[in-house]
């Protein structure tokens, strides 16, 4: 998104801004200059890290979630009430034979 500067191009916005400041006021323009880049690099930094720390959250509540589907998912009731659900289909059909018998 920025665009690439050279030397060429560098050397020219030097020597324009030492014509258009002027050599006494340019270190003064320079170091705010810098102070504005600086605080900007600090905000990106600060809005970056707040995106990070929201993706963080998002994996954390995720994986809160597996872990309660975890804790609710109970495999041996669920194998307990399938063995409970053949039994009785074996009772029933048990009782149909004897009946036909």
């Amino acid at each position: 998104m920025l665009p690439q500067l050279g030397f060429s191009e560098f050397l020219l916005i030097a020597i324009a801004a030492l014509v258009v400041v002027g050599p006494r006021d340019l270190p003064g323009m320079l170091r705010k200059a810098g102070a504005l880049v600086a605080r900007a690099r600090g905000m990106a930094r600060e809005f970056q890290g707040a995106f990070e720390d929201m993706g963080r959250e998002v994996e954390l509540e995720e994986l809160r979630r597996e872990i309660e589907q975890i804790k609710n998912a109970n495999p041996v009731a669920d194998l307990a009430e399938e063995v409970r659900q053949a039994e009785a289909e074996l009772r029933d059909e048990a009782a149909n034979k004897e009946t036909r018998v």
